[in-house]
Order: structure tokens, then C-alpha cells, then sequence
């Protein structure tokens, strides 16, 4: 089964990761049944580590109401300029602040793939947004758009 990072940490996140990120109660037990289901351990060792980084990650409190950003050429490359626009379009509707922004912006990076798609995108924000415990509307705004429940049109 050829499986990326993103297929595990979905999976974790649709079967495991209900309220909180704060690692998994039996993350031993997780992986073993993660490897019995077909994914592969270096895929499993990656999510979980991904998910060990956002949990430190989200104690970070910065007291930054708004920046600019500008994205360096590693950025520019792994986030498409879709990515990108997106990332701003999430920040002016409120559903991020300059402080997850960051956040979302270090765990893309740190995805081994070479560039994101939009979609893997849109998962990053929701799994950071679920562990910034302070955020609930902005998760469910998040959720939404993951799941695509937003209306085509709005009113």
C-alpha cells in the first residue's frame, strides 16, 4: 500500500483525534494497528512525529495581532501560490491568526512532500487549528470548508 503522511494523519484524525491533538492516549497501540491495517512504519513514525511537533507548538502565545508575510523561496516552492492565497484568504476571514498562520506555515514545511496541494493544505489548518484548544469556531469554520459544507453562495 503506498500511503503518504497525509493518508495516516487523516486517519488519526478521523478515528482518534475528537477534542484534542494532545497525542493519543496509546500511541503504541495506534501504531501497531495503523502497521496491521497496511500503512507503513516510516509513514507512521512521520505522522506521529508531526503530531508530537504541533503538540509542543501549540503552547506558543505570541501576542502578534497582524503581520505581513512574505515567503521565503523554500515556501514559495512547497506552497503553490493556490496555497498561499489561501493562507491569506483563511488569516482577513478571521479563521487565522498571524500566530497559527505561522504555525500552519512550519508543519507544511515540515511534510516531506515536495509541494502541497490545496487539499493537503486545508488538513494542516485543520489539525493545527484542532490544537489550538482556544479556537473552537474557527476549527468548526475550518471543518466546514475541509468537508465542504460552506454554501456555494452566501447570503
Amino acid at each position: 500500500m503506498k500511503e503518504n503522511i497525509f493518508d495516516v494523519l487523516i486517519y488519526l484524525f478521523e478515528n482518534y483525534l475528537d477534542d484534542d491533538i494532545d497525542l493519543l492516549p496509546d500511541s503504541e497501540g495506534i501504531k501497531t494497528e495503523l502497521l496491521q491495517a497496511g500503512f507503513e512504519a516510516a509513514e507512521v513514525n512521520s505522522a506521529f512525529d508531526w503530531l508530537e511537533t504541533l503538540t509542543e507548538q501549540s503552547n506558543i502565545k505570541p501576542n502578534i495581532t497582524s503581520a505581513f508575510r512574505i515567503f521565503c523561496q523554500q515556501e514559495e516552492v512547497k506552497l503553490d501560490i493556490e496555497c498561499r492565497n489561501f493562507l491569506l484568504f483563511l488569516e482577513h476571514t478571521g479563521i487565522l491568526t498571524a500566530t497559527t498562520r505561522e504555525i500552519v506555515i512550519d508543519r507544511a514545511m515540515a511534510i516531506e512532500n515536495e509541494k502541497l496541494t490545496l487539499d493537503e493544505l486545508k488538513w494542516t489548518v485543520l489539525m493545527v487549528l484542532l490544537s489550538q484548544s482556544d479556537d473552537d469556531v474557527a476549527f468548526s469554520r475550518m471543518e466546514d470548508i475541509v468537508y465542504d459544507l460552506t454554501p456555494a453562495l452566501l447570503h
